[in-house]
């Protein structure tokens, strides 16, 4: 799922509904889902909805494809009891307010069914724990590191960065060169601020340190956090974003990366889904790496984030055909089949990837990145991104506020204490997501 927000309120609509209440004769299973191209709509139906209708006789799964309108339809239709029955949300920040309402079926008699807390990276089942209870389960889990133009580095001699002062002693280079250092932008999407964000807090400030706030034992305002920020805007105030942040598209930055026109992009591995297009077998190379950190602060930090979850509605009147779907999307098949039509969109955090078979056009980028993401999670070596932990009224001041920074309407410091204020008020209502134990 791109960055996007959804805002999940609402009262309690009682007591989950017990398993005997699940079944629907017509064997009809409802997902709705977010904007789709074309192209994308025909991967899900080939490599999701066609298999799995053919392997599930009496089962019918349709997918509903709701665009820039799910937040609102989705929001209006569970406080009514009318939603679909898979619940299919931004991350698990969204889930929260929507398990406290009872408006989520609680799913560890599934996963004991299905066999899902050994298939399933330990540490996403505890993200969609609430109170002791799984609500949730991750679509992709992803990162951010630093994307660069291989071959445009080569040309000049230059070297991919492997701590934060390296990267500024590249990006200073590449200004004098007139080539822009960060590939960036928000004019699609005003939530890739917190990707700089992100990266900042984790290899600047640290990962222990974003851990230590997120469970409410160190303030947003503590100096690590003021050193980060201070860091990201001398790197705005410095060019590294350029002149036309504003109105560069999420797309628009693999375009500039390629052409050469930028050197580096900071961005999640999401973007796999359009380095392909751009750098194509006789053009220029890509080139991935995690996000540098300090020097003398160790290897870089890959920060976690999920971009989408999976819920089953309390409402619903067929839990057990929507825990089939969910369970399908989990299997080898279903990741085997979506990673090789569709990177960086369905890379679903299975513990053991030995019966994945990936198709020859897979990009091989691709498959390196995924495995050295899936050797940092397992060794618990990673980092935070902001979406997945942060509550939602403190994330949305997050990403509109760094913008005030950037532009000198508020200092570093007034822009952490807010957050922290808001940080804090959430904690208070119990809005904050699950913080896995390092």
């Amino acid at each position: 799922m791109k960055r996007r927000t959804f805002i999940m309120t609402g009262t309690a609509l009682g007591a989950t509904m017990p398993f005997a209440r699940i079944a629907r004769a017509d064997g009809a299973i409802s997902w709705w889902y977010e904007t789709a191209t074309p192209e994308q709509q025909g991967i899900i139906a080939r490599d999701i909805v066609e298999p799995f209708n053919a392997a599930h006789p009496g089962e019918t799964l349709a997918i509903d494809y709701r665009g820039d309108q799910l937040d609102n339809q989705l929001r209006i239709a569970m406080l009514s009891g009318t939603g679909p029955d898979i619940v299919y949300t931004a991350g698990p920040a969204y889930v929260a307010p929507m398990a406290h309402a009872g408006q989520l079926l609680e799913l560890d008699d599934f996963a004991a069914q299905f066999g899902w807390n050994d298939r399933i990276l330990p540490v996403f089942l505890e993200m969609g724990r609430y109170d002791g209870k799984l609500y949730a389960l991750p679509k992709t889990y992803e990162t951010l590191g630093l994307f660069y133009n291989a071959s445009l580095l080569a040309e000049h001699g230059w070297t991919p960065p492997a701590t934060i002062e390296e990267m500024e002693t590249l990006a200073d280079a590449m200004l004098e060169a007139g080539i822009l250092p960060f590939a960036s932008g928000n004019a699609q999407w005003r939530g890739n601020n917190e990707h700089y964000v992100s990266l900042a807090l984790n290899s600047i400030a640290g990962p222990e340190n974003v851990y230590k706030a997120l469970k409410g034992e160190l303030p947003w305002t503590a100096a690590p956090f003021v050193a980060a920020i201070t860091r990201l805007n001398d790197w705005w105030q410095k060019g590294y974003f350029g002149p036309n942040y504003f109105s560069i598209s999420t797309e628009q930055m693999v375009v500039e990366l390629a052409a050469g026109r930028a050197g580096m992009m900071p961005s999640g591995t999401w973007q796999f889904e359009n380095i392909p297009t751009y750098f194509t077998g006789d053009g220029p190379e890509a080139g991935f790496v995690g996000f540098p950190s300090l020097a003398g602060a160790g290897d870089p930090i890959f920060p976690l984030g999920v971009g989408s979850t999976f819920s089953i509605a309390a409402s619903s009147q067929n839990a057990g055909g929507a825990a089939a779907v969910i369970d399908y999307v989990f299997s080898d098949d279903a990741y085997s089949r979506l990673n090789t039509d569709w990177q960086g969109e369905w890379n679903m955090p299975l513990a053991d990837l030995s019966g994945v078979t990936l198709g020859d056009g897979v990009l091989p980028l691709y498959t390196q990145a995924m495995q050295v993401l899936a050797q940092s999670v397992s060794e618990n070596e990673y980092g935070y991104t902001t979406w997945t932990f942060l509550p939602p009224a403190t994330d949305s001041f997050l990403i509109n506020g760094i913008e005030e920074v950037w532009l000198g309407r508020r200092t570093v410091e007034d822009y952490l204490q807010e957050l922290d204020d808001t940080f804090r008020q959430e904690m208070g209502e119990g809005k904050v997501p699950a913080v896995p134990a390092r």
